[in-house]
């Protein structure tokens, strides 16, 4: 098989299960913080670590919501058993780089990554990832190629994959919709927060043999559990989630 179509039915194959990385990273998180050496790390280095840790996931958020909430329906889905695009989306996030969710999805994860403390594992999820996902990036553009023409590759051509272009910034023209942010972020949000809680219960159980939370982080997730199954019943049984021409 050429390695062209070698990648795309790679990208294909990981593009269906991508959304149980966050289970493998969980599960190779465990050894990582057990062999960490925390106790030898400075306080105000652990702080600093943590502050940059909660900004890229924050940041990786707000790429995310901003994406979700100016795109129309066909783009963007949530879908996992194939390709699937109605129209092409080339104003507002989509004018700096071609796939701003999973530049997203990478900042939201790398900063519970980071929450770890141990840098190497930092870069090998970072390189992991890379290798995981730009396969699955061949795969959608291909997809997209066969598609729409030379009406995507003329734009592909232009604007960067994953590294965004300021400069060649193009006003959104879809109106953000808050709604959409509330109707599919809510999962990722709660993820995200129990990521985090994830590594800070396993390491305070490494270091003090004692299971036990954060009170602030208990907050969050309590908080987060509650409004994300508010958002859940709100999207499934009723229509005040609900907009014409959205996802």
């Amino acid at each position: 098989m050429a390695l062209i179509h070698s990648f795309e039915t790679e990208g294909n194959f990981l593009f269906r299960y991508r959304g149980q990385i966050p289970i493998l990273l969980f599960i190779v998180a465990v050894p990582v913080i057990y062999f960490t050496d925390y106790l030898h790390q400075a306080l105000y280095y652990q702080n600093c670590l943590l502050v940059i840790a909660v900004i890229l996931s924050f940041l990786g958020f707000l790429i995310r919501a901003y994406t979700i909430g100016t795109t129309p329906r066909g783009t963007s889905g949530r879908n996992t058993n194939e390709q699937v695009a109605e129209q092409l989306n080339f104003s507002g996030i989509y004018s700096i780089l071609r796939h701003p969710l999973y530049l997203g999805n990478y900042l939201m994860w790398i900063g519970i990554v980071l929450f770890t403390y141990n840098i190497s594992f930092v870069i090998i999820v970072t390189l992991a990832y890379w290798l995981y996902y730009e396969r699955i990036m061949f795969a959608e553009e291909r997809f997209l190629e066969r598609k729409f023409g030379h009406q995507y590759l003329d734009w592909s051509m232009k604007v960067p994959a994953f590294i965004p272009s300021f400069k060649r910034y193009v006003r959104s023209s879809i109106p953000f919709s808050f709604k959409s942010v509330l109707r599919r972020e809510y999962s990722g949000v709660l993820a995200t927060v129990l990521g985090f809680c994830f590594v800070d219960v396993f390491r305070t159980y490494f270091l003090y043999g004692q299971w036990r939370m954060n009170a602030i982080l208990l907050i969050m997730v309590c908080v987060s559990a509650v409004m994300a199954l508010l958002l859940r019943s709100l999207k499934h049984y009723s229509s005040l989630l609900q907009e014409q021409g959205r996802s």
